[in-house]
């Protein structure tokens, strides 16, 4: 196993700049127990995502750390200009010498999407446009390219990432058919869901990695999220994980309440529910490390994403859960054999 972190960055406090402080404390800790990679999601007018600018962020995480890779999770590719983000993700790869994940992907809410002034009709045929230009500017020295929404002729490509072609690709992937584009594009996945749910989609990653004829030994990372807290007792992860997973769920599903729109995801709105199907983990060290275990085994995956900083938790928490988690918990796992692309 690899384990790694989500971040939503949803609202802590109403201290902004507190938050951000906290947050690079908290990444700083992660880099040293020796946690995988640093996903940040992108949100836009919502409590749920206060890094709408994720390289802003990703580049002072990126001078605090050594060993960690960073990345969003995902780039809504359908709210920017191609060449705009080619440039950030080329600095960003730079400025981490070579530590950069590059997530993409559509964007998942129609109301963040159309205060840019995007419709959801046209936002994938726009992802793709966008995703294709990324692609190929990685690999010319002059970019040309004629779609319906970009047109580029003989655009000059003077800056380049420091890994080569590109940073490893990231896609979210919520049913099992995407599995058949991923595995063939070698991208690493992260899903959420119950573990039942997500074994689904990972069988099928590996079966159409193994119908491609490649390597075992090669096969991407295959994630999944959880909300955990491990504190010195039980009880004591419970309280502060009710109250914080309660407060994240409201950022979760504000702008959804306010247009009057179901919220499509499938995380319980109770804590206990979100326990008991294993979307919210909270223990003990031995607790959490016999639960893992159980989810992992379960849902087939060899990437574990943990959310270690929601909702109301204090950063002194936060780091406690890292701490016990790095001593206690990861040292129980083999490591794993996948490679990230």
């Amino acid at each position: 196993m690899k384990f790694g972190i989500f971040d939503h960055m949803d609202r802590a406090h109403d201290n902004l700049g507190r938050q951000y402080a906290d947050r690079l404390q908290l990444v700083e800790a992660y880099d040293e127990a020796g946690f995988y990679g640093y996903h940040l999601a992108e949100h836009h007018s919502t409590p749920l995502g206060l890094a709408p600018s994720p390289s802003v962020f990703l580049s002072a995480a990126a001078q605090r750390t050594t060993r960690i890779r960073i990345g969003a999770l995902v780039h809504t590719l359908s709210l920017y200009h191609p060449l705009r983000l080619f440039e950030e993700i080329c600095m960003l790869d730079q400025l981490s010498g070579g530590r950069l994940n590059l997530g993409i992907g559509r964007g998942i809410s129609p109301i963040e999407m159309g205060y840019y002034g995007v419709d959801m009709e046209a936002a994938g045929q726009i992802y793709l446009e966008v995703s294709e230009i990324l692609l190929k500017a990685f690999e010319s020295e002059t970019l040309t390219y004629s779609g319906q929404y970009f047109d580029f002729q003989e655009v000059p490509v003077v800056m380049s990432p420091h890994q080569k072609p590109h940073p490893p690709l990231w896609y979210g992937v919520g049913h099992p058919n995407t599995a058949a584009w991923t595995a063939e594009n070698d991208i690493n996945i992260v899903c959420n869901g119950t573990a039942e749910s997500v074994r689904q989609i990972t069988d099928r990653y590996r079966l159409e990695w193994a119908a491609a004829a490649k390597p075992p030994t090669g096969i991407p990372l295959m994630g999944m999220s959880r909300h955990l807290v491990v504190a010195d007792t039980t009880a004591e992860a419970h309280e502060l994980a009710r109250a914080a997973y309660v407060q994240w769920f409201d950022n979760l599903t504000l702008l959804w309440r306010l247009h009057d729109q179901a919220i499509p995801l499938s995380f319980p709105a109770d804590f206990t529910e979100a326990v008991d199907s294993g979307f919210c983990i909270a223990g003990d060290a031995a607790h959490v490390r016999a639960r893992l275990h159980s989810e992992v085994e379960s849902a087939g995956v060899n990437y574990l994403l943990a959310r270690m900083a929601f909702g109301n938790l204090p950063v002194e928490a936060s780091l406690r859960s890292v701490e016990l988690f790095a001593a206690e918990v990861m040292p129980s796992f083999e490591p794993v054999n996948a490679v990230s692309m």
